[in-house]
């Protein structure tokens, strides 16, 4: 599967940022950058990641992640693909992140 990011227009303060295929520290570039604009934005309020089409994710990915729930605005929008879901498990991260059912569910966790 080809790597895809798209933005979706801002609502109400949240940003949503819809991932797709493989993340890791040659493809990271296009979510990196969606990411810190959504980070230093004011305007944001919150920050949906919809990670329900991710393949694979690195370390690199989850520092990515990591940096962006420091932020106190983060929610993965889910169900958290399985491979991904490993990489939460194996660093013992997986209770860190907020996740809710969708974006729509996201949108107001």
């Amino acid at each position: 599967m080809e790597q895809q990011v798209q933005v979706l227009p801002d609502e109400d303060g949240v940003r949503v940022i819809v991932c797709a295929g493989e993340f890791d520290q040659d493809t990271l570039g296009p979510l990196k950058t969606a990411s810190t604009k959504a980070a230093y934005d004011p305007g944001v309020r919150r920050i949906v990641l919809d990670i329900t089409a991710v393949t694979f994710a690195d370390s690199v990915t989850l520092s990515l992640m990591l940096h962006l729930l420091r932020t106190g605005r983060l929610v993965l929008a889910g169900p958290v693909p399985p491979r991904l879901d490993r990489l939460l498990d194996l660093t013992e991260t997986r209770d860190l992140f907020p996740t809710a059912d969708g974006i729509e569910a996201a949108r107001i966790l």
